[in-house]
């Protein structure tokens, strides 16, 4: 699908979903060949866990794909049917190894636009960048009408303010209930446009569940030998899950098990009394307790 700045007008079957308000889950794509081959690293992950933790919400699930539009299309397609708020981070651009926003209108079925209110946040761009070049803005010249194809989105699309550069980032809804927001690559424009996006549409579920982590360290157990134990109080403590982290070179505990339980404050309350109970049953050295 190509795209280009005279792309007809969208139909009104292609008008903005509403921006669901109870997501299942938040999650997020990485996009871009640079990550896939390790010349660069993502820096978006631990970035978007920060943004949620500090908002008290989590994030459920990551997918990274290298610069395939079929891969590309696939994954945006899940992530428009799933019902969860979705990140998308890379391939925005307007270059030859840019997919994202191509395959993004195909996973909707919908036509590729120019965005109004896209296409004078890039002019506005322009003027900025000739006034500070100190030359005259020329808005015929074929790479600022080139330029214009950073805001062709989705006929769809929502747009997301970028306050590095005002070249914007973009919204889609799918039919399944799948809010993607799209977002550069650049961690100095994505970081900012996640933020005013949590801000924006998902400020009501800030904190509103409060959740909170009991853990204790392990020595000499094996995980297959606590399995039962953990299983054990997933059944008998509704909402509270176990997790089970395993090391064999940590420099402060060496070979151990961090076995801990977490959810709502309630329910750990009661769930991790149980396992440590549990855990004495096997006669095992058990370390610090750790909180978080």
């Amino acid at each position: 699908m190509s795209a280009t700045p005279s792309t007809p007008a969208a139909t009104a079957a292609s008008s903005p979903r509403p921006i669901p308000e109870a997501p299942r889950n938040f999650g997020l794509i990485i996009v871009g060949d640079e990550i896939m081959s390790g010349k660069r690293a993502d820096k978006h992950m631990p970035k978007v866990i920060e943004l949620l933790g500090a908002r008290g919400l989590q994030l459920a699930w990551a997918d990274y794909v290298g610069d395939s539009p079929e891969r590309i299309e696939a994954t945006l397609a899940r992530a428009f049917a799933s019902g969860d708020a979705v990140f998308s981070c890379g391939g925005i651009g307007a270059t030859p190894d840019d997919h994202t926003r191509q395959c993004a209108a195909r996973a909707l079925g919908e036509p590729l636009q120019l965005h109004p209110r896209a296409a004078d946040l890039i002019r506005e761009r322009m003027q900025d960048v000739a006034r500070e070049q100190g030359v005259p803005y020329e808005p015929e010249r074929d790479d600022n009408v080139h330029r214009l194809n950073m805001g062709v989105f989705p006929a769809s699309a929502q747009i997301i303010p970028n306050p590095y550069n005002k070249i914007p980032g973009f919204t889609c809804v799918g039919q399944g209930g799948g809010a993607v927001h799209f977002v550069p690559g650049f961690p100095v424009m994505a970081w900012p446009m996640v933020e005013w996006v949590l801000d924006t549409h998902y400020a009501h579920l800030f904190n509103r569940v409060a959740h909170v982590e009991k853990s204790v360290i392990v020595f000499g157990s094996m995980e297959a030998t606590l399995t039962p134990l953990m299983e054990a109080i997933e059944r008998e403590h509704a909402g509270v899950k176990v997790f089970s982290l395993p090391s064999v070179d940590h420099p402060q505990y060496g070979r151990h098990i961090e076995l801990g339980v977490k959810g709502d404050p309630t329910g750990v309350l009661a769930a991790y009394p149980a396992l440590l109970a549990g855990l004495h049953r096997f006669d095992l050295k058990l370390g610090p307790e750790l909180v978080r």
